[in-house]
């Protein structure tokens, strides 16, 4: 019964949002103040997406009963990620892991590769790794290569990942492993929980509603997605997502070697060079060899012997023509050589097939520039990806978070995934603001980079409620250019009297309020029981924190810009420039509270209507009240136990 009283407010609050969009848009925009209209009507249509998606979230709903009882003989190795956390800190996780009930092998995962912490390790009878040499001079992928070079090093059926303060109970593997009886499930994720947290939750760090009805909805369309810690996974489903992901990879970069060698070769063929005959007959062999292994990789060839018999070709095109011709030596070597000093420092062979091909395309390439530079081309993308640690990466690199873009290809390979609702590790929330914006700025980076780069909604073996589950959690992080209107609309009439609308009618009334009452309905039904407000809050008061990630995240994938990744710090960072934290919070505080007293002044003086003053006035109170969250954060001292004036220990 709940369930269906539960999709009809969904229903209606879709019905109702949808009435009062579309009449925005066709009837109610003041084209005379368009440049604050449209984003104002577009940040209302985004947020109608919002709720829409959310819907369809909770829309499927599964609450599990009792968790299947594990069979017991697998294998089990026990992750504990730490890079510079404090060694207190990590030994406490560790020893907690080794307690375990259920048979397994624990291991520290160090990527700081401490001696002092290898050595309490071996007192402790505690396993302990670190990165191979092979990582030397090669892209690190911070948590994701820590990973994936622990996943080459052990041999457990099932991989318990929890990072450096997530202290498990005893009985996570007991609750969790029956799950992958079902021998198509990958992943069972829990709920991250924060024992030092005030029941105020001042820096929003417990998020009731993700860990509880919207894991669960996503649990319902089979779309429940790895978070980072405190999850189960199946190696065996991480080994095929990785091989699979390997020949992908050089499967894209070898074709696109081939098409661009092409371009080249006939690119040079227009040199004056190339009109010599033996030059041509060299560019010809060349070009009908590239064109030949495009046709022979759309049938299936082997990638190592097709781009063998390429490289070749190609190398003894480039003895016969330096051996007939040193008139253009010189030049080329000195191009060549620095496109390969760029090479060598490109993160990826992906990036390095970037560099070279943008290098080529500024220069007409004499026949032997563009012979070695195709020679150059297919090195770069040769089978050993000799550019990367390890040719195999199981969990995705693509991201400063390895955890979403890892669950949304297992999902794409047809693999399932559990979203256990039960807190089975006990973690550490930041406790100063700087501290949780660069945790929450880290996420939203991650979440941005995955939509840029891999979008769910064009992803192949997704379904289309997969497709939309993780899309609705990329689409979320977009908040904060919708944040900018809903703060300037009410500044700007309470200021000038300029309305976005044209007129704050009856038919505005009737279709605005009943939408904005099914809405808020809507979210109080599905988050009965839990403290929603903080994390209310913060979506919007965050807004420069989120724009700042799309950006960040845009100017990374796009222009290879770095997004200087950083590790949460597990202590309270004392000191720091708090208020620039929140500076534009601050300075849109400041112009709401002007406007406030503008609206009211106007209002006296005749220059403002009583309906639009006393709207925008309760709208501008609203936005005040949310943004104000971060006041109470920048004055946040950190977590004390009742009855204590000591700050928490973990564990």
């Amino acid at each position: 019964m709940r369930d269906f009283a539960v999709r009809a407010i969904i229903v209606l609050t879709v019905l109702l949002g949808v009435n009062y969009v579309v009449w925005r848009w066709w009837e109610s925009l003041n084209w005379s103040a368009w440049w604050i209209a449209v984003p104002l009507v577009l940040a209302e249509t985004y947020s109608l997406i919002d709720v829409a998606l959310f819907g369809m979230t909770v829309w499927r709903r599964k609450q599990r009963g009792e968790p299947p009882v594990p069979a017991g003989d697998a294998t089990v190795d026990v992750f504990v990620t730490t890079y510079n956390e404090p060694l207190d800190l990590v030994l406490t996780t560790a020893l907690a892991a080794e307690r375990i009930t259920y048979p397994h092998d624990t291991w520290i995962l160090d990527d700081g590769a401490r001696p002092e912490l290898r050595e309490l390790a071996m007192q402790h009878g505690i396993g302990y790794l670190t990165r191979s040499d092979d990582w030397v001079d090669r892209p690190r992928h911070a948590k994701a290569g820590n990973l994936n070079n622990a996943l080459m090093m052990t041999s457990g059926e099932f991989l318990l990942i929890l990072d450096a303060d997530q202290v498990p109970d005893a009985a996570i593997l007991d609750r969790t492993l029956g799950y992958f009886d079902d021998d198509r499930v990958a992943l069972v994720q829990t709920p991250q929980y924060f024992a030092n947290v005030p029941a105020d939750d001042p820096l929003g760090s417990q998020a009731p509603l993700f860990y509880g009805p919207i894991q669960q909805g996503k649990d319902g369309w089979n779309a429940a997605f790895f978070c980072g810690s405190n999850a189960i996974l199946r190696r065996e489903a991480l080994m095929q997502l990785g091989l699979t992901g390997y020949v992908r990879e050089v499967d894209r970069s070898v074709r696109r070697a081939l098409t661009v060698s092409g371009s080249v070769l006939r690119k040079a063929r227009r040199s004056p060079e190339g009109a010599d005959a033996l030059v041509a007959s060299l560019l010809d062999e060349v070009e009908s060899s590239t064109a030949r292994a495009r046709v022979e990789l759309d049938a299936g060839a082997s990638l190592s012997e097709l781009t063998y018999r390429v490289q070749t070709r190609v190398q003894g095109a480039v003895q016969t023509l330096v051996a007939s011709d040193f008139s253009a030596v010189e030049t080329d070597l000195a191009e060549i050589a620095a496109m390969e000093r760029d090479a060598a420092e490109a993160p990826t062979s992906s990036d390095t097939l970037d560099l070279a091909v943008e290098r080529m395309s500024r220069r007409d390439w004499s026949p032997l520039g563009a012979l070695t530079s195709v020679q150059s081309l297919l090195d770069a993308v040769s089978i050993e990806r000799s550019s990367e640690a390890q040719p195999v990466m199981p969990l995705a690199t693509i991201s400063v978070t390895e955890d979403m873009a890892t669950s949304m290809r297992l999902h794409g390979m047809g693999w399932r995934s559990v979203y256990h609702h039960e807190v089975l590790a006990h973690g550490l929330a930041p406790e100063d603001l700087q501290t949780m914006m660069t945790q929450r700025l880290r996420w939203a980076q991650g979440t941005i980079q995955v939509m840029l780069r891999e979008n769910p909604l064009v992803q192949r073996g997704l379904s289309i409620g997969q497709r939309l589950m993780y899309f609705a959690t990329m689409w979320s992080y977009l908040s904060g250019f919708a944040a900018l209107a809903y703060i300037a609309a009410p500044v700007l009439y309470l200021t000038t009297g300029i309305l976005p609308v044209n007129s704050l009618s009856y038919e505005f009334f009737v279709r605005f309020i009943p939408f904005m009452v099914v809405n808020q309905l809507l979210f109080l039904v599905i988050g009965h029981g839990m403290s929603t407000w903080r994390g209310q809050q913060y979506s919007l008061a965050l807004f420069p924190t989120w724009i700042k990630a799309c950006t960040s995240a845009a100017r990374n994938v796009w222009f290879g810009r770095p997004l200087q990744f950083a590790v949460t710090p597990k202590s309270r960072q004392v000191g720091g420039p708090t208020v620039r934290l929140i500076l534009p919070q601050l300075i849109a505080m400041a112009l709401l509270g002007i406007a406030l007293v503008a609206g009211l002044i106007r209002l006296a003086m005749g220059l403002n209507e009583p309906i639009g003053t006393l709207v925008n006035v309760a709208w501008v109170a609203f936005d005040l009240v949310v943004l104000g969250v971060l006041i109470t954060a920048a004055r946040y001292r950190g977590y004390v136990p009742e009855g204590s004036t000591a700050d928490a220990v973990h564990g």
